[in-house]
């Protein structure tokens, strides 16, 4: 019988064997564990040793990870089920009928496929969450965040235009609420402000026909959104994807050592692959066991003469849709979205504090902390209300109320300020308020010298407007159910607005303060407008219809 040893050796030792792999025979040692990682195709993007902190569960969660693997998983499982389907709108639906219900395991497939781009979305949420609770965005790593972000923002665009492929009506009119919110882009949208007024837009050259490929959602628009899905999209994001775990890699692990920096750190691997491998493992048995315990969302054939209601975006989108009842379609599906990605890239030029790098302190940097909670809060809170509380015509209801009861007719909503006819104040005097309200948000933190302490100037603020209502109560006739909505929302827009920043951000440089307190007065705008349409029905603060221009 041959040595099973020295046979080995020959194959491991063989010009075909070395010209595939590099390096020889395996053995256990330090260096043979760092040759193992340079030398992979795959591990090579991590570094060869890390601290002990990267390898705890709860520290990244694996999250960073887990996005890619379900990235592979869909393309893998997107390729598949190319092969079965055409995007022509007269057969895309019955060949996802014919995948659900005769192709061997196409059901499952599809099912597999849906639910890891839904995983998707909401894991990369989750790291960038994670990435900031930890401080894993500041120096040298500020151009990392950035791409991050734009990694988000694509991961939910490439989940959108996957939305359409069905061809069902479900998919149908998600895409139509979402692009209807593109029309209401700025200069360059039919429906947006300064739009038809000023560039001369129409339904035949803004951006929405450029989504669309004509004026309606058809079959122009299922073979742009079916390119972009397969093959524009996932090109961009595979070449980001792979800048992204360059510069972790350059960047190295933000991940603090326990003890002093010269703590000695160990080998990647199998320390951190062994993990890494066992949260793909896991993360896939999810998927199968979800893929074959709940089905795809598949509804009848798309109909552009049957409008559904209510129709709703996709669940990531249909917060911004929510939007829509306090807000012109400009800001909400426009407006805000874009001040999010900038902002969220803004994060870590206007942060400069060293505090809090490498480890969960929230402690150490409690405006930017309480801020982005905050953010995400908000964001998930319009979620919630889009998908559970918004029934048939887009009306109120409560997730346990059966929509089949009829709602009673909303009350006529009126504009504060705008043309005569529209508003009940003129547009001019409408635009000096908005601007004093800005003005005092932006510069009042920063114009109050002495720090102040928050629990009495709450307070204070808390017995200034308790009073305030009170007046308009008796000298206007105002019930004190709208006193209750001014009285919530104020003191929340005095404490997070200016009482907070006043306490740690007054001491920043201008540029960075007023940076951050635009950001600031921004998200405070939005708890203004919806107080003023919950407690007096206002529908705009101030309207231009001329030039489709809302707030």
């Amino acid at each position: 019988m041959p040595d099973i040893e020295e046979l080995k050796q020959e194959v491991v030792n063989s010009q075909i064997w070395r010209s595939i792999f590099r390096g020889g025979l395996w053995s256990d040692t330090p260096r043979d564990r760092a040759n193992h990682m340079i030398g992979n195709v795959w591990l090579h993007i991590q570094p060869t040793k890390v601290r002990k902190r990267a390898l705890e569960w709860t520290y990244t969660w694996g999250l960073g990870g887990l996005s890619f693997f379900l990235f592979l998983v869909l393309v893998c499982s997107g390729v598949l089920l190319m092969f079965y389907y055409r995007p022509v709108p007269n057969l895309a639906f019955r060949d996802i009928k014919d995948l659900t219900y005769a192709v061997t395991m196409g059901k499952f497939l599809r099912n597999i496929h849906r639910w890891a781009a839904q995983a998707m979305v909401m894991v990369v949420i989750l790291h960038m969450l994670r990435v900031f609770l930890t401080g894993s965005y500041k120096r040298p790593r500020e151009f990392n965040w950035c791409v991050g972000v734009l990694l988000l923002t694509l991961t939910m665009f490439l989940s959108f235009t996957g939305y359409l492929l069905p061809w069902d009506q479900l998919a149908l009119w998600a895409v139509t609420v979402g692009t209807n919110m593109a029309g209401a882009t700025p200069f360059i949208g039919n429906a947006g402000p300064f739009g038809a007024s000023v560039m001369h837009m129409s339904m035949n050259n803004d951006i929405r026909f450029v989504l669309l490929g004509g004026t309606t959602v058809g079959a122009n628009t299922l073979v742009r959104f079916y390119v972009m899905h397969c093959v524009a999209v996932p090109l961009l994001l595979g070449v980001l994807i792979i800048l992204h775990f360059w510069r972790v890699r350059k960047d190295g692990f933000s991940a603090a050592p326990y003890g002093e920096v010269t703590e000695p750190k160990i080998d990647t691997w199998p320390n951190l692959i062994k993990r890494q491998y066992v949260a793909a493992a896991a993360c896939l048995l999810i998927l199968m066991i979800w893929a074959l315990m709940v089905n795809a969302p598949l509804d009848v054939i798309a109909n552009p003469h049957a409008t559904p209601n209510p129709e709703k975006a996709p669940w990531y989108f249909v917060g911004l849709q929510d939007m829509l009842y306090y807000f012109d379609p400009w800001i909400a599906g426009v407006m805000v979205p874009n001040l999010i990605i900038v902002g969220l890239m803004a994060i870590p030029f206007i942060d400069p504090s060293p505090k809090g790098v490498g480890r969960y302190a929230l402690k150490e940097r409690p405006f930017a902390s309480t801020m982005f909670l905050m953010g995400i809060l908000l964001w998930f809170a319009f979620i919630f209300m889009g998908e559970f509380c918004r029934g048939p015509n887009f009306m109120w209801y409560w997730p346990w109320q059966s929509w089949l009861m009829q709602m009673p007719a909303p009350k006529e909503a009126w504009s504060l300020f705008g043309p005569h006819g529209v508003g009940r104040y003129p547009t001019a005097a409408g635009l000096a308020v908005l601007a004093a309200g800005f003005g005092a948000i932006m510069v009042l933190p920063k114009m109050i010298k002495a720090q102040l302490s928050l629990i009495k100037a709450t307070l204070a603020c808390a017995v200034g407007l308790g009073l305030f209502i009170l007046i308009l109560h008796y000298g206007l006739h105002m019930d004190f159910g709208q006193g209750g909505w001014i009285f919530g929302f104020g003191l929340f827009v005095a404490f997070f607005g200016v009482l907070i920043p006043q306490r740690y951000i007054r001491n920043l440089d201008w540029a960075r303060y007023l940076v951050t307190m635009a950001l600031v007065a921004s998200m405070m705008g939005l708890f203004v407008k919806i107080c003023a349409r919950e407690a007096f029905n206002i529908k705009y603060l101030v309207t231009m219809p001329a030039i489709y221009l809302n707030i």
